[in-house]
């Protein structure tokens, strides 16, 4: 047997915990954090990297540009949809080096494509799409973190997890905007000239930057994480989330805090230089994703405080608040005002990927401990197994749905302003998304007599 595989695993149980439970699961935590961190940055590098394509010579239309940073979100939430089945498969510590590794593939073609304006368009669709690995692996890094951790504790894990990975969102898009200044990894630079001004830069950096952090990563995993027996389970016992109702519930909820997360994440930098061309997008574009992941670690301790769906509903009532916002700082032509309203709902989507995230282990335990009271211990122990099953394979296909967000919300906004000349259609209909929204959570979780109270 390997000795990375840890046949018991008990975290209900304080003895265990305490003794042995908390320093592994807190050990796998902060090796898998750094892992997700470098999965959003390549996720997203795209958000940053097609906002200087033009610049330097690559004669994209602004609707192929909005192509190009939509295509991560739409190969990305695909790819979750199997990667939430692969924890139990496979293994935590396995599939985490695995996919880890698979990051280098869109980081090297990225550094060599971008070197020649005359890469074709369809070479960097096809970038575009293998930058959806990272995507992915949010999908199995939530599952794995969730099978580690005691119900009491599984907002602030989850949180912290997601919250701190998140933040590879605001690092691409803080850290390439510096490195594309200078010469890091050879190559020669490129000419960069908009309205007249000309400067060197070295858009390789976009992709190569990455390149050591995701080896020394993909090694952290290899040798520093562990696999769970309790956690394997065929893709057949993992199946029956599809006859949930409440698993096709979250979905759409999450759909509702993290999709607009990632999707604002992706269309931000290129929304803001289509509507407001005097500004530079890419100063102030990873401070909304920072918000976001910063509100995501508090929202995890919050809603273990106050409850899941308490938290949840309140959240979507202020993110439509802030679209009204953005709607009128829009109009009104303040970017101060339109960048604000941005902030805060940011804010909100971090708020909300955690209380949703904390509001799905609670309401499948809570389903299998129903089924099985009265019943014998053994009977009771085996409710709690499945219910963690079912509910980490819940976490990744809920995350796998929402994620489609990143394609959705860019596009939506690129046939908004194709067809009307405004952003304002697509606006308008998230909001009206967003009072769906808080209808499903009242009805089914935040309502006195709801179906599961979370």
């Amino acid at each position: 047997m390997s000795r990375y595989l840890i046949s018991t695993w008990e975290p209900e149980v304080p003895a265990f915990w305490h003794s042995r439970g908390k320093p592994t699961a807190t050990r796998n935590l902060w090796i898998s954090i750094p892992a997700l961190m470098l999965a959003f940055a390549i996720w997203m590098v795209w958000s940053v990297v097609v906002v200087n394509l033009p610049s330097i010579g690559f004669k994209y239309s602004t609707n192929q540009l909005f192509w190009l940073a939509a295509v991560p979100g739409l190969s990305g939430a695909t790819l979750r949809i199997f990667y939430s089945f692969m924890v139990p498969i496979f293994g935590g510590r396995k599939w985490t080096a695995i996919s880890t590794a698979s990051l280098l593939i869109p980081a090297l073609g990225i550094g060599f494509a971008v070197q020649d304006p005359n890469t074709s368009y369809p070479t960097m669709l096809v970038l575009s799409l293998l930058c959806g690995f990272g995507g992915g692996n949010f999908a199995s890094s939530m599952a794995n973190i969730s099978f580690f951790y005691p119900k009491a504790m599984k907002g602030y894990a989850l949180g912290m997890n997601a919250g701190l990975g998140n933040l590879g969102v605001s690092a691409v898009q803080f850290v390439v905007p510096l490195v594309i200044t200078f010469a890091l990894f050879g190559g020669e630079p490129q000419a960069w000239t908009k309205a007249g001004h000309t400067k060197q830069m070295w858009l390789q950096n976009a992709g190569f930057v990455w390149v050591p952090f995701i080896v020394v990563s993909t090694l952290a995993a290899w040798f520093g994480m562990n696999d769970l027996a309790s956690a394997k389970a065929s893709f057949a016992e993992q199946a029956v989330i599809f006859k949930r109702k409440h698993n096709w519930l979250m979905c759409w909820l999450y759909v509702g805090t993290f999709g607009s997360f990632i999707g604002y994440s992706a269309a931000f930098p290129l929304l803001t230089s289509t509507l407001f061309p005097q500004v530079n997008p890419l100063q102030y574009a990873f401070v909304g994703p920072l918000v976001s992941a910063l509100a995501r670690v508090g929202g995890g301790y919050v809603s273990d405080k106050l409850g899941g769906a308490r938290v949840t509903l309140w959240t979507f009532v202020a993110m439509i608040g802030a679209v009204l916002g953005v709607l009128h700082f829009l109009h009104a032509g303040s970017f101060a005002g339109f960048f604000g309203m941005f902030l805060i709902l940011f804010a909100c989507t971090g708020v909300g990927n955690a209380s949703t995230f904390r509001m799905i282990p609670v309401i499948f335990l809570t389903l299998h401990q129903r089924a099985a009271q009265g019943q014998s211990e053994g009977a009771q122990a085996q409710a709690v197994a499945s219910a963690n099953k079912e509910a980490a394979a819940v976490l990744g296909f809920t995350s796998a749905i929402a994620a489609y967000g990143a394609f959705f919300i860019p596009k939506s906004y690129g046939t908004s302003i194709a067809l009307t000349g405004s952003a304002d259609a697509a606006l308008w209909c998230f909001i009206g998304f967003y009072v769906t929204c808080i209808a499903v959570t009242w009805w089914f979780y935040a309502r006195k007599r709801a179906e599961i109270t979370c």
